[in-house]
């Protein structure tokens, strides 16, 4: 505007813009997120002058360019899959300059948990697992673990709270402990990463298992009508701690010696009086699945006693009725005395008595039973003198002793018993295997050891192996040391050593196709394979260790020796123990370290035992030579009719580098394949065992045969002269209760196996005869692996079988001299023949001054002294010695 003379002048509007560098409106914050969760951040930047592009940056470095569609402001960060805390910031560019926005910073924690559940509910305990949420590259080391009673309003979460702990994890699974039975919990969990926690889950609503009512049923009552008493009561007052099944009621009358117990589902019970002026005491407590509760105190009932007139005529019609009466009821109540004292099984009584339905399966027949003390001393952990760290272990696998039924002794031993039992188990009747120990002449080690097994099973859950059932205390007498029994699954067969032996040898043989005996190889391998996974080491893997059930399925058992690897691959035994050396692998022999690999080795030997249907590994061999003798390359023959892919399996057990050995996972596969391509099994004839024909190959020489490339030449046959037939007699000597002898037969006894007659070989056997007699085709073995249909009894030479006086090699015609055959050799030459000074010993059970080089006779193994000496009828000829005639001729 101007002033001219007195006028102002304005001039034309003009209009100025300020240009500078962008100025942000709206820029990244902090915010935190999940891990792999997806956000979004803003940014937004005005000029002049415009256009304003946006680059953003993480952590300092670009994301996008100038040219991106991205950098159009206002602008938007898509952010997917982000693992890791960063910090966000962005640019924005205008002819101007640049600006720099402050950073936000995105903080990743880990995502929510999921699968939050329960693994075991007690009665006072949750034991709960869940999934802990992805935390990106930051690992999940700590879970906060809340419980609260259940109720409508979690609002007040701080006055419901009952537990609130950090756990370390893994493992993601957490105890909560000191619950009330039968209630509801809410439970929550949130885990936390080195940058923060999760969201918390939902409140997953869990309940406690059962317990006993914590009060005695109220308002007891008797009502007499006559000839009863009708007992009633009212449920307890209180917490029940779960569902009322059922009362048990205990009373005794005045003509009763003892107290009768009665389990009636009803709040009455019609107890019946021998007489009209009988008294009846009783006591009620009500039950739940977990077992019953305190019992009310003792009512007594005593009905009064009826008004009679002094001046009633006396009646001698009256008197006979009485004495009637009387003589019937005292009748009576001895039969039902009789009746209860035999009743007398347990000694808790039998309130729960087992029987069978229709189908065969268990069912609850409630009926009287003998009465206990009410006031014994109740068994706890604390009351073992055992290591704390066992007491915890054991902590979760308490049963109560009350629901332990215990019945008949299935086998006793040295130091404890197997007794059948029932166990009420969640409002079923379970039959199971009592395992207990003589507490009274077992040392603190014995118990832990006993105790240990329990605990080391109890992390076990697969088919093919021997699960625990439980751990309960049986109180203790005279202020002795409670007596700890251990509960395993009844297995009706038994353990699988004594099937296979009792099946080839028992009262009712039974024959078992290969099929069968494959199978039980490969639920063995199944169930140690499951071992070998978690890091177990059986180390006394055998027959006798193996259980068979119902369904004829092998579970892996006898958990004594085992032992859990934590850190490394073995495991090097400490103190010196009983092992068994005949199954152990050859590496633990000389240093008694013990891996996977030896339990393969273990495994071996466990299969040559079902393919031999029971018989002993290396007879002749004592446990002392075990270690030279497997260091000198010797090995467990192949069975007779064991098929070559399975023994070339057990031979790969038994590889001397332990690095060399298949594992468990391929030792399954291999048999299930096996399993799978053998034929379907047939049913069995009726005809049970016959005499087979050896395989010929390189395979030959199982135990009881020839050694490989030992057939002997047929000119041998020729030159034996005259055979003779001998019998096998039991010998009843005083000392050696299963002691054989061999005795020449009758000129009249046919031969063993009667396919000819022989004028001049008097039907004498084979001994040992792994080949076809070019004479007697169907000669049985004397050392038969197959039982021969006519000599079922017959033992084995060389011991194949179990003897449970004699181990080792029983004496055939031992000191007995036969009348018939003066010149006879002593088998195991207990005295010297007469006639044969020189005669060589059979068994080699002494040294022979006069025939160093002598044979073993079935000789199994070799001979350390002579490699490469023959068996006696070998595939060489034996000339006669010149001390004298060698056995055969």
């Amino acid at each position: 505007m101007a002033t001219v003379g007195r006028k102002d002048l304005m001039s034309q509007e003009g209009h100025i813009q300020l240009e500078g560098i962008p100025h942000f409106s709206v820029k990244p914050h902090d915010v935190t997120v999940a891990a792999t969760a997806s956000l979004s951040l803003q940014c937004l930047a005005h000029g002049p002058p415009e256009p304003v592009r946006i680059i953003w940056l993480q952590n300092g470095g670009p994301l996008n360019t100038l040219q991106d569609p991205v950098s159009h402001s206002p602008s938007t960060l898509n952010i997917t899959g982000l693992n890791h805390t960063s910090s966000f910031s962005c640019e924005a560019h205008n002819s101007k300059g640049v600006a720099t926005s402050a950073s936000g910073t995105v903080t990743v924690v880990p995502s929510q948990a999921q699968k939050v559940q329960v693994v075991e509910v007690t009665n006072s305990s949750l034991h709960i697992s869940w999934e802990p949420g992805f935390g990106g590259v930051y690992p999940v080391s700590v879970c906060s673990i809340q419980a609260a009673l259940s109720g409508p309003d979690l609002n007040t979460l701080h006055n419901l709270l009952i537990h609130n702990q950090n756990v370390n994890v893994p493992p993601a699974q957490h105890l909560i402990p000191e619950l009330k039975p039968y209630t509801f919990y809410d439970v929550r969990v949130a885990c936390r990463s080195s940058q923060g926690a999760s969201p918390w889950t939902p409140w997953v609503t869990l309940r406690t298992a059962e317990g006993v009512p914590e009060a005695a049923p109220d308002n007891v009552s008797g009502l007499f009508n006559g000839t009863d008493v009708i007992a009633s009561w009212s449920k307890p007052p209180g917490r029940l701690n779960g569902q009322i099944l059922g009362y048990r009621v205990e009373y005794l009358t005045a003509n009763m010696s003892q107290a009768v117990m009665e389990s009636v589902q009803s709040s009455e019970l019609a107890i019946p009086l021998s007489s009209l002026l009988d008294s009846v005491s009783l006591s009620v407590s009500a039950c739940t699945v977990a077992g019953c509760g305190p019992w009310s105190p003792v009512q007594s009932f005593k009905q009064k006693q009826p008004d009679v007139s002094l001046h009633q005529a006396f009646s001698w019609h009256w008197w006979y009725v009485v004495m009637g009466i009387s003589v019937s009821l005292a009748l009576i109540g001895f039969i039902l005395y009789a009746i209860i004292l035999r009743q007398r099984e347990t000694c808790f009584g039998k309130a729960f008595y087992p029987m069978r339905n229709a189908g065969g399966d268990f069912v609850v027949r409630y009926s009287a039973g003998r009465t206990y003390n009410r006031q014994s001393n109740e068994a706890t952990l604390s009351s073992l003198v055992i290591s704390d760290e066992l007491k915890q272990k054991l902590q979760d696998v308490m049963v109560d002793s009350h629901k332990l039924t215990l019945g008949k002794t299935l086998g006793e031993g040295e130091f404890g018993s197997v007794l059948e039992g029932l166990l009420v188990h969640q409002q079923t009747v379970l039959k199971v295997a009592v395992k207990t120990m003589k507490i009274s002449i077992c040392t603190r080690t014995e118990m832990e050891d006993f105790l240990g097994e329990a605990a080391c099973m109890k992390e076990f859950d697969h088919p093919n192996i021997m699960r625990l059932l439980g751990v309960c205390l049986q109180a203790a007498e005279r202020g002795g040391y409670p007596s700890p029994i251990v509960l395993l699954p009844y297995m009706k067969h038994g353990d699988l050593h004594s099937f296979l032996l009792y099946s080839r040898l028992g009262d009712n043989p039974l024959s078992l196709p290969s099929q069968m005996l494959v199978k039980f190889m490969t639920d063995i391998a199944r169930g140690m394979e499951y071992l070998s996974n978690k890091r177990f080491i059986h180390r006394d893997l055998a027959a006798r260790n193996c259980m068979l059930n119902e369904n004829m399925t092998v579970c892996v058992a006898d958990f004594g020796l085992s032992k859990k690897i934590y850190n490394g691959d073995y495991y090097r035994q400490g103190r010196i123990s009983k092992m068994p050396v005949k199954w152990i692998a050859i590496e633990s022999l000389a240093d008694r370290v013990y891996t996977t690999k030896s339990d393969v080795w273990s495994f071996g030997v466990t299969t040559w035992e079902i393919a031999t249907r029971g018989q002993t590994p290396y007879p002749g061999v004592e446990n002392s030579e075990m270690y030279d003798y497997l260091r000198q390359g010797n090995r467990l023959k192949q069975p007779p009719g064991c098929l070559d892919i399975i023994y070339f399996l057990m031979f790969s057990c038994w590889l001397l580098s332990p690095k060399d050995r298949p594992g468990f996972p391929s030792l399954r596969c291999d048999l299930e394949k096996a399993l799978e391509e053998m034929p379907e099994q047939e049913e069995a004839d009726d005809l049970l065992y016959v005499n087979m024909e050896e395989p010929s190959g390189s395979l030959l020489g199982a135990i009881g045969g020839w050694e490989p490339f030992g057939q002997p030449h047929p000119s041998y046959w020729k030159n034996m002269g005259n055979l003779e037939t001998i019998q096998v007699h039991h010998h009843n000597h005083h000392d050696h209760a299963e002691r054989y002898v061999l005795c020449p037969q009758h000129e009249a006894q046919p031969y063993l196996n009667d396919s000819m007659d022989n004028t001049q070989h008097e039907a004498q056997p084979y001994l040992n005869d792994s080949v076809d007699s070019p004479q007697h085709k169907a000669q049985p073995y004397l050392n038969d692996s197959v039982d021969s249909p006519r000599h079922e009894a017959q033992p084995y030479l060389n011991d194949s079988m179990d003897n449970p006086q004699h181990e080792a090699q029983p004496y055939l015609n031992d000191s007995v001299d036969s009348p018939q055959h003066e010149a006879q050799p002593y088998l195991n030459d207990s005295v010297d023949s007469p006639q044969h000074k020189a005669q060589p010993y059979l068994d080699d059970s002494v040294d022979s001054p006069q025939h160093k080089a002598q044979p073993y006779l079935n000789d199994s193994v070799d001979s350390p002294q002579h490699k490469a000496q023959p068996y006696l009828n070998d595939s060489v000829d034996r000339q006669p010695s010149a001390q004298g005639p060698a056995l055969s001729q």
